[in-house]
């Protein structure tokens, strides 16, 4: 089995367990293809949770969760020194006690339910891959994902997150209801999942587990190298730059547009749309991006990173509907 079909095989088996959330499963996948962290939106219990957990099962490395609360600290996420009474020599008498963030794929559970001060405990994490603790830096794993989930805005007890660590997230995904038909299919799982616990803790032989599709980290790494070499056609490259243009000088498409914009997409936000084109073709079989690569990540990768009016709050319209303005305006 290549590569390419592992993670095809492992899609597959997470819109399975995941039920009426393909785009968000496929999203997750995009993203473990790129090296980079995903913001998951959506009310309480959507699978936001139990979708990363089934991700993480099927990757070799240390899964960790972080439960974000108003109360948490800095130092319980990257981890603190440690007084060692008994240290023979002064340079010993403090030890590094890493914590939850040295992990492969961490689960920033309700990330806006803490402070700012908290979260930004995480930006040297995401942005340079070490931690640096009284003075001196720890790197973290080569494999390092974060999948940080947080409640819509508006609701009691969350903060927005910063600009600057909203910027580090290579998507955003929004998490909304399954259909009528997805819904009754979630109850007969969890049906049948209980069902088997019950009877799984009733016997004294556990029960055989089925054969779990594993990704080594070797084998992550060999996707990535695959997928830099993916052809960008330098008019894929003009569309892409043309399409971050428009979001910093919105008035070349309309009034309208230009009015629902007060700030456009930073360079991270072109090198995304290039990173996430180039995952998703090779996730369909191809060599080479195509404009509507592009097309359908822009709304994950843009929608955070577009600044909107008060115009646009007045008129109710939503990061989505710009992009779909923006993806209108400029021609592939």
């Amino acid at each position: 089995m290549t590569n390419r079909e592992k993670l095809l095989e492992l899609e597959q088996r997470m819109n399975q367990q995941v039920l009426g959330q393909e785009s968000l499963v496929r999203m997750l996948i995009v993203a473990l293809l790129c090296d980079g962290h995903v913001l998951l939106e959506g009310l309480p219990g959507l699978a936001k949770t139990r979708a990363v957990r089934e991700l993480a099962k099927h990757v070799e490395g240390e899964f960790r969760r972080i439960q974000f609360t108003p109360d948490l600290l800095p130092s319980d996420i990257t981890g603190s020194e440690i007084y060692q009474q008994n240290a023979t020599r002064e340079e010993d008498q403090f030890r590094f006690r890493p914590g939850p963030v040295f992990g492969n794929i961490i689960l920033a559970d309700e990330i806006n339910r803490a402070s700012a001060r908290v979260q930004s405990a995480l930006l040297e994490a995401m942005e340079e891959r070490h931690v640096t603790v009284a003075g001196k830096t720890w790197p973290l794993p080569g494999i390092f994902m974060v999948l940080a989930t947080q409640n819509p805005v508006d609701q009691e007890g969350t903060w927005p997150l910063p600009e600057a660590q909203l910027d580090r997230f290579l998507m955003k995904v929004l998490v909304d209801y399954p259909s009528k038909e997805n819904e009754q299919k979630v109850m007969q799982l969890v049906r049948s999942e209980q069902q088997q616990k019950y009877l799984a803790s009733s016997k004294e032989q556990p029960e055989k587990l089925p054969e779990t599709l594993m990704l080594s980290q070797q084998d992550i790494a060999t996707c990535w190298q695959e997928i830099s070499a993916v052809y960008v056609a330098p008019t894929i490259e003009n569309y892409i730059v043309n399409l971050v243009e428009m979001t910093r000088h919105p008035q070349g498409a309309s009034d309208t547009l230009a009015s629902y914009i007060t700030f456009g997409v930073s360079p991270r936000g072109t090198l995304a749309l290039d990173r996430c084109g180039r995952a998703l073709a090779w996730l369909e079989g191809r060599d080479a991006v195509l404009p509507e690569d592009i097309k359908l990540v822009a709304p994950a990768v843009l929608r955070h990173r577009l600044m909107l009016s008060y115009q646009a709050n007045a008129d109710n319209v939503s990061a989505d509907d710009v992009i779909r303005m923006l993806l209108d305006a400029v021609v592939a």
